[in-house]
């Protein structure tokens, strides 16, 4: 059994992550930060851990990590957030759960990114360019930590039923992936191990998800 804890449990690919590892006889917890949807993430087999990662330290939240295997962040700030919490929750907020990581001895991170993140404008307050910036500063912090971290960086996303095939490489052509099929590589890396300090494009494609993974 794998103890994995969610930041942004609450949201979609986060939601069919926990099903998944729950069905699996795992031990998921969701990250959330309001109580209401407490009840929903135990009703799919999941703890719920309620902190809002703006405002907390990373001592606070490594506490809530204490014996887990693996973290993911799913977290973000949504498409009508402005550009102040791009950077406060996409890319500190991820920042702040690898620095949690560390202190409380979680040997695995597994981060969801976007694909193109690096391309973005430097002199732009644009919030989807702010957004591609925190998202590429935060993999950049990541890949520069002694963790076994894996970056998925999927194409536009869908909430299509899942295929359970994909295309994986370094970088892809454009498409998108449904957030079902995110979710299910993120489960197939949790028991796998596979990709382990890799970052990857991933799209919807042919080839199935485990042996996809394998061959990064």
């Amino acid at each position: 059994m794998t103890d994995v804890v969610i930041a942004g449990g609450h949201g979609q690919i986060a939601l069919h992550l926990q099903r998944l590892l729950a069905e699996a006889g795992h031990s998921p917890a969701g990250i959330i930060r309001n109580p209401e949807q407490v009840g929903e993430l135990q009703g799919i087999g999941s703890r719920a851990i309620v902190l809002d990662l703006e405002h907390s330290s990373a001592a606070e939240l490594a506490d809530e990590l204490a014996g887990a295997d693996v973290v993911v962040f799913a977290a973000g700030a949504g498409p009508n957030s402005g550009a102040d919490r791009k950077l406060t929750l996409d890319r500190d907020g991820a920042i702040l759960l690898a620095e949690a990581a560390e202190l409380a001895k979680v040997p695995r991170y597994l981060m969801v990114s976007a694909m193109s993140t690096d391309d973005f404008d430097p002199e732009s307050d644009d919030v989807f360019q702010v957004y591609l910036r925190a998202k590429s500063e935060a993999d950049a912090d990541l890949r520069g930590r002694d963790l076994d971290w894996t970056i998925v960086r999927p194409g536009g996303l869908t909430d299509d039923a899942p295929t359970g095939t994909i295309t994986a490489a370094t970088t892809t052509d454009r498409g998108s992936i449904p957030r079902a099929d995110v979710a299910a590589v993120l489960f197939a890396l949790i028991e796998s191990g596979a990709a382990s300090r890799t970052q990857f494009e991933v799209i919807g494609g042919e080839t199935p998800i485990r042996e996809a993974l394998a061959a990064l």
